[in-house]
């Protein structure tokens, strides 16, 4: 025990991005159409945001 403290008991290194590996493909090949069509309502909500916004500050 006293061997492991003198370097420190570090916790794991996390990495931002786990693997996928190993992952079930159907989850995956559904995950990829969602990343993809993600986007497609992106412009749209940010115009509306806009709106909300700007009827934010006129009251």
């Amino acid at each position: 025990a006293r061997k492991w403290h003198r370097n420190g008991i570090k916790k794991p290194r996390s990495h931002r991005y786990e693997s996928l590996k190993g992952v079930d493909p159907k989850f995956l090949r559904n995950m990829r159409f969602a990343k993809k069509h993600n986007k497609k309502g992106l412009k749209k909500m940010q115009a509306n945001n806009a709106k909300q916004a700007a009827a934010q500050q006129k009251k």
